[in-house]
């Protein structure tokens, strides 16, 4: 049954549009993963569901017997509230139900009056419905469902107590959370729930929305939370919209498939159309009424065609590259007996761990476990209460701030970045701003005004251009979208340095990690693979434990010599990719030098000369041997 629906919704700002004839129909019990470019109308979309946005034209049909929540990128909390009493505001017709019985339950008390008998049946009888009422409404185990949700989504009992008003932006966002969980709407839209979310607390969500009877709409860029999640994906692509009933890993099949469908048709149609032009250019030239009329004919034909308009491609995402200027020592870092508290709150201890040149490794661990503070003590920002860090030789660290704290508010996107980097020219500058896609007067903006995903690709962009060996990211992936995410994605996978990030992206930790560090209170528990082979670790100890001996027992010269084979078989497998490249540029070329080669057989002046005619005929046979030799040197290397 259709819960929610959009019919040819349209949106604009202006001259620009934002939603275009928007449909879609959702039914009832259906999770959604709404995705799109950051500024693609996600959110815009979801202020149209809600009613907090009127859509230009168009109809929303939402079941008017079903009630939507929505948990929006804004909050509206008591700021003097503590996290519990907040969160008891759920229940506040249970709680006000649970007052009357307690007051029904004092009259009941009364000593019996004859008199009065109507007075204490109706008493008897109200309270006995209060109480059905209550149990129905789950009145014994509100306060229990309170303490689940509020720890699932990471706080402990100790925060319970908290006033809303010293929390930072990501627990708000969390207590927000909470109390649309509690509230079990039967629709449910989500704007980026877990961007402030530790892994624990992700996974705890995404156990929780599987679970949930009601119907879930969630705009996400956490590529593992959608598959794990949604079961529909639904993209918003320059104001259009497509619906695929799968899940995001099967949506991508299915796009690309379409998408080389779409492009197949429409290349076959122009070849077409341009071969039907120059039929009729070549009929026009011989200027003969017969050749006129022939050519007007395939005219007509041709305006009648149902012309395919070119498929849109995925919006782009940044182009990030990243490389070292100077090349590290082996030995990249070493960090001893770190030790850290705040106040009585211990944060670490025993913090023991050592990096080689190339190894991208992660750090992971709770929310306020520390990790920003390891990451502060190694740049010599936060002094350690116990033990050193150790920088090897030519060693150039490079901090991504994920607070982008080192961005000056009152500075141009320009003058930010050419501050930083004076001895670039104006091209250069201009150039490299384009390429994290700040064009025309993008560049002039303020970055007071900007989003949060502008700022984060302003900061990749100065760490890019820094060329640092070592560097260390904290939470590089939010704010970014999903195509941005895989480009920094490819960029760390060909980045020449040394990588220690802090993320819960686990998606970006499975394609760029080798190896993990768990920070706990008592020190780091080292994993050496991507996310995945951590999670299955922590659930099954003794899995890898074979493999992981193996590696053990290996001496470092003939770890570094595997780690140097594997390099050059990468390597060896990217000059061949371009080989192929390469070689599918050349063959298209031939091949329209061939077409042209026997368009001109068709030339009069070509056909009628008996020479001219054998020396095309002569220049087509050679072409057709470059083509079939470059053919098969394709295939060797494919």
């Amino acid at each position: 049954m259709i819960i929610l629906s959009c019919k040819n919704v349209h949106k604009s700002y202006g001259i620009d549009t934002i939603l275009n004839d928007i449909s879609f129909n959702i039914n009832e019990g259906e999770k959604v993963g709404l995705i799109g470019a950051n500024g693609a109308g996600k959110s815009t979309l979801f202020k149209i569901l809600t009613g907090e946005l009127r859509q230009d034209s168009g109809d929303v049909f939402i079941d008017r017997n079903k009630t939507l929540g929505y948990l929006s990128q804004h909050l509206s909390l008591e700021n003097d509230s503590t996290i519990y009493s907040e969160a008891l505001k759920v229940f506040e017709d249970l709680i006000n139900l649970e007052n009357k019985m307690q007051e029904l339950e004092e009259k009941m008390k009364e000593p019996y009056n004859p008199a009065k008998e109507d007075y204490h049946n109706r008493i008897i009888k109200d309270y006995t419905t209060s109480c059905d009422l209550f149990e129905k409404r789950g009145g014994y185990t509100y306060n229990g469902e309170i303490h689940r949700v509020l720890t699932g989504l990471g706080f402990s009992e100790a925060d319970f107590n908290k006033q809303i008003r010293i929390l930072s932006g990501g627990q708000k966002t969390r207590v927000a959370l909470c109390k649309l969980l509690l509230t079990k709407p039967d629709i449910i839209l989500l704007d980026e729930p877990t961007n402030h979310l530790d892994l624990n607390a992700i996974e705890w969500l995404e156990e929780y929305l599987k679970g949930y009877r009601g119907t879930l709409v969630v705009i996400s860029h956490d590529r593992f939370f959608l598959n794990s999640v949604t079961t529909s994906t639904f993209e918003l692509l320059s104001g259009e919209m497509k619906c695929y009933n799968a899940s995001y890993t099967r949506f991508l099949e299915l796009r690309k498939k379409e998408y080389e469908v779409q492009l197949k048709a429409y290349t076959l149609q122009q070849a077409e159309i341009k071969r039907q032009e120059e039929i009729i250019e070549r009929y026009r030239s011989f200027n003969r009424e017969k050749s006129i009329k022939a050519a007007e004919s395939r005219e007509k034909a041709l305006a009648k065609i149902d012309r395919l308009e070119a498929p849109v491609k995925d919006e782009k995402g940044a182009r990030i590259s990243f490389e070292a200027m100077v090349k590290s020592g082996n030995d990249v870092i070493h960090v001893e007996n770190l030790s850290k508290s705040y106040g009585e709150k211990t944060l670490f201890t025993n913090v023991f761990f050592d990096m080689k040149r190339g190894e991208k490794t992660a750090l992971i661990g709770d929310n306020g476990r520390g990790k920003t503070t390891i990451f502060k003590i190694i740049l010599d920002k936060v002094k350690s209460e116990t033990g050193f860090v150790y920088l090897g030789k030519n060693v150039q660290p490079g901090y991504y701030d994920q607070e982008q704290s080192d961005l000056d508010e009152n500075k141009s996107v320009l003058d930010e970045v050419w501050d930083a980097f004076p001895n670039m020219s104006t091209k250069e500058l201009r150039n490299a701003l384009a390429a994290f896609l700040f064009t025309g007067d993008d560049v002039f903006k303020v970055i007071s005004s900007l989003s949060g995903g502008e700022k984060c690709r302003i900061n990749l962009l100065k760490l890019m251009l820094s060329k640092n060996n070592f560097l260390l990211l904290d939470e590089p992936t939010n704010h970014l979208d999903i195509m941005s995410r895989e480009a920094l994605e490819e960029a760390m996978i060909e980045y020449d340095g040394t990588l220690l990030v802090i993320s819960h992206d686990r998606y970006f930790l499975n394609k760029v990690i080798n190896k993990i560090y768990e920070l706990n209170e008592d020190g780091i528990k080292e994993y050496l693979g991507n996310y995945s082979y951590f999670i299955e670790k922590r659930r099954n100890p003794n899995r890898f434990e074979g493999l992981e001996q193996q590696e053990d027992g290996m001496t470092k010269t003939k770890i570094q010599e595997e780690r140097k084979k594997k390099k050059v078989l990468e390597k060896g497998q990217k000059e061949q990719a371009q080989r192929a490249k390469e070689l599918e540029n050349t063959i298209a070329g031939k091949e329209q030098s061939l077409a042209a080669l026997q368009d001109m057989l068709c030339l009069e002046e070509v056909y009628s000369d008996s020479r001219r005619s054998q020396d095309v005929h002569k220049q087509i046979n050679e072409l057709e041997n470059e083509i079939e030799e470059l053919y098969a040197s394709w295939e060797e290397i494919i």
